[in-house]
């Protein structure tokens, strides 16, 4: 019997895409006139190897050597100058050559080889050119003594007691005229923290002299013309003036004096001064200071309600008290606004399996007009099987009220240095319906508290999470479910249950995650629910139901606790090169009133951002093999998506990201090769689940691992990203029959023995690859 209905050809010929796109190749010459020659290799001699990479960056990029496979793009897609796609070729240029070895001697004289040379020598073969720059640095200079003529006291005292901080000049230190512009910024800043205001970098500058290898230097920071120091400010009042939302001050404005400080001047009639006010942290009476000007911009930005908030603009009073009056311009985001978010998903090519996500979120900016924001968001999924039928939807709908601030009947000392505090309720519906098998309702109240501790330290404390569920199974399937023997099924998703619990997570370094740097990123989360009810039910000693679990008001209550931790190592190699580890572990405890966790607390995996040959609910638990673990198709097929789940997780990913071109029809394309690994288990023997119970010494052995590569188009403000990922190690099999792509790499694209038996044994295709289209980046 034939595994498959549908044609191969649209699986060949997407993976076809994705081999051409990150492996053509073709000659490099071709496009050249005859007196044209290619840059194909630069080499720098004689440069000190702490210097070597970036002196590199100093050979002009047009006689930097070409990225191969843009210049075949270029190649392609420009042959009439239409477009600009991919590199134009790098072409041999004596006139950037020279510029190149000036830039080059530069740089290094920069860095303390003040009597070094630069020669340049051109070498071509076959319309191929190598360029070499060797250099003769000579010896390396170093600072012998550093002094300092500053004509204020004060100024010379605020320096001297904070250069410790910046100052990389030090006597002994090589000579760096770098680290001279480094530390001249550093004083500018320094001055504009403290006051400041009329202090320009002009003021401050270095001075050197050189005898053999030795440098003297001094630093002079002068004071304004005609007068004897420099003028300390203070703020005075300050005027917040909000546009209508395209931008212009038109009509007449709510006018309001909100204290002795401010005026809040509003052409959109929208607006309260509270909090906007509470987020300006340039006080009357303080001293001016150049980072609570950039701290305020930054935070009436995170409001979310704004389209732009530039800089203060300032002015100083007609009098002689140095004092400023200070101006703030600001245009608000549009009140309404709507976005709608579709995605198609197709599991399987020759399966016919199908479906879409749809969403919407409609977000009220400015509600109450204190800057607080209503989103409502609905969302629907729907999953088709090889015949049309929907198999599975998943409809939720949900509201949340952002405040920014924080809303508590205590006075917490959250801070707002770091971030914009917010105070988010949110009330949350979901149906999830199963053809032939459960609809299950369920619906969620809670109250989240989010502020940062640092810029890189993120919490998240959810004091009051109120959930109530309820599923209701199809009387065929509970029939048939429990005549097999499969009560825990039943029990599990039939039930009606609720809990109030407790939640918080923490983030390190989530302001890094879209940054082209070397870090670590940890988001760690537990999730505690079901105490404060079994001591109400102890308390009252409330009755208990048939199975002996205790009640409130007549239902059963969830008891658990569940941790989850996301563990990354990102690696930066420059550019667009990345690598990425990642490990992502939790673990689920049912206890007290609780056998085990309630649906929607288990762990599942599979999907577009963890396990991605697998599509999501469709691995594991362990080594559960739904071939043989149900005695009928129909019980098979019935529970599809809900019995492969676990109370232990355990992701690892391994992805190296890399630039392919850095212009493609306007985007760049980035590209990836990643490998996926791990699975979920149950926490202790389940007769439902055989072979599915973590042990430690069969850890690899129930392990999946997936292996792919990948596209992304980085169009600036989003990531659209394609990956193919491959079934490499399949732990529902046993031994060596493990390695499904290394035993059937013949049946990748077509059906053979292997595919054939599965497909008998499950009623369904063996599927090596799985696409997956998403938009940002899977981690």
């Amino acid at each position: 019997m034939k595994a498959y209905t549908r044609s191969d050809i649209y699986r060949l010929t997407i993976l076809s895409i994705i081999i051409i796109i990150t492996a053509t190749g073709c000659s490099l010459t071709r496009i050249l006139k005859p007196n044209q020659a290619l840059v194909r290799k630069v080499t720098l001699k004689g440069v000190d190897k702490q210097y070597q990479l970036a002196a590199e960056n100093y050979v002009d990029k047009l006689q930097q050597p070409n990225n191969w496979l843009n210049l075949q793009f270029y190649e392609v897609f420009n042959k009439k100058g239409k477009h600009e796609i991919g590199e134009a070729p790098r072409i041999l240029d004596t006139a950037l050559v020279e510029f190149s070895r000036a830039q080059i001697e530069g740089f290094l004289n920069a860095k303390g080889f003040l009597n070094m040379k630069v020669e340049s020598a051109i070498k071509v073969k076959n319309k191929r050119a190598e360029l070499t720059f060797t250099a003769n640095e000579g010896r390396l200079y170093h600072i012998t003594t550093i002094k300092d003529s500053i004509a204020d006291k004060k100024v010379a005292a605020l320096y001297n007691a904070n250069k410790g901080t910046f100052n990389y000049i030090n006597a002994g230190k090589p000579f760096d005229k770098d680290s001279l512009t480094y530390a001249r910024d550093q004083i500018y800043q320094l001055m504009k923290r403290n006051g400041y205001y009329e202090y320009y970098r002009q003021y401050g500058r270095f001075e050197w002299d050189s005898v053999k290898n030795a440098v003297n230097v001094v630093l002079f920071i002068d004071n304004p013309d005609g007068k004897a120091e420099h003028p300390v400010f203070k703020i005075n009042n300050t005027e917040v003036v909000i546009s209508n939302s395209n931008g212009r001050p038109i009509g007449k404005p709510d006018t309001m004096r909100a204290d002795s400080q401010f005026t809040f001047i509003d052409y959109s009639h929208k607006f309260k001064p509270y909090p906007i006010t509470d987020y300006i942290f340039q006080r009357k009476g303080d001293t001016y200071n150049i980072d609570k000007q950039s701290l305020t911009t930054a935070r009436l930005s995170e409001l979310n309600v704004f389209r732009n908030v530039p800089n203060p603009t300032y002015t100083k009073t007609p009098d002689s008290t140095n004092r400023l009056n200070s101006r703030i311009d600001i245009i608000p985001l549009k009140h309404f606004s709507d976005r709608v978010e579709g995605e198609y998903i197709f599991s399987s090519l020759n399966s016919g399996q199908k479906g879409f996500n749809l969403d919407n979120t409609f977000t009220n900016r400015n509600l109450f007009r204190g800057s607080e924001i209503l989103q409502v968001k609905l969302s629907w999924s729907v999953l088709f099987d090889d015949k049309g039928t929907i198999q599975n939807q998943d409809f939720k709908a949900g509201a949340s009220l952002i405040y920014p601030t924080i809303i508590s009947p205590f006075n917490l000392p959250i801070p707002s240095k770091y971030a914009v505090p917010h105070t988010t309720f949110s009330t949350n519906y979901q149906l999830f319906f199963q053809e032939g098998l459960v609809s299950r309702k369920s619906l969620i109240n809670s109250i989240t508290y989010d502020w940062a501790k640092a810029p890189n330290k993120i919490h998240s404390f959810t004091p009051i999470d109120i959930e109530f569920s309820k599923g209701i199974v199809d009387p065929a399937a509970r029939n048939e479910l429990e005549a097999a023997g499969l009560h825990s099924y039943v029990f599990l998703i039939n039930r009606t249950i609720f809990t109030s619990g407790s939640q918080y997570s923490f983030q390190l370094n989530a302001n890094k995650l879209f940054t082209p740097s070397s870090f670590t990123y940890l988001r760690g989360a537990l999730d505690i629910g079901g105490n404060s009810l079994a001591l109400l039910s102890k308390v009252f000693n409330t009755p208990k139901d048939t199975m002996g679990e205790n009640t409130i008001l007549g239902q059963t209550f969830a008891q658990y606790a569940k941790a989850e931790v996301d563990l990354r190592f990102y690696r930066s190699f420059g550019g667009e090169r990345a690598f990425i580890f990642r490990i992502n572990p939790g673990i689920g405890l049912p206890y007290g009133n609780s056998s085990q966790l309630i649906f929607e607390k288990n762990f599942y995996v599979g999907g577009a951002n963890d396990i991605r040959a697998w599509l999501p609910r469709t691995l594991g638990p362990g080594q559960f093999n739904r071939a043989t673990a149900y005695a009928s198709d129909s019980i098979r097929t019935r529970l599809k998506y809900l019995d492969q789940f676990g109370e232990i997780k355990i992701v690892g990913n391994l992805e190296y990201r890399y630039a392919i071109l850095n212009n493609f029809f306007g985007a760049k394309l980035n590209g990836a090769f990643f490998s996926d690994f791990g699975n979920v288990w149950r926490l202790k023997p389940e007769t439902d689940s055989p072979n599915g119970t973590f042990n430690f010494s069969n850890i690899f052995q129930s392990t999946a691992i997936g292996v792919g590569t990948g596209l992304r188009f980085d169009l600036a403000f989003f990531v659209f990203r394609l990956d193919a990922a491959f079934k490499f190690k399949d732990p529902q099999f046993n031994g060596s029959d493990q390695w499904v792509l290394i035993n059937h790499f013949n049946e990748l694209i077509h059906a053979g023995a292997f595919k054939n038996a599965y497909y008998t044994a499950n009623g369904e295709g063996y599927n090596f690859m799985q696409l997956n289209f998403g938009i940002g980046l899977p981690f």
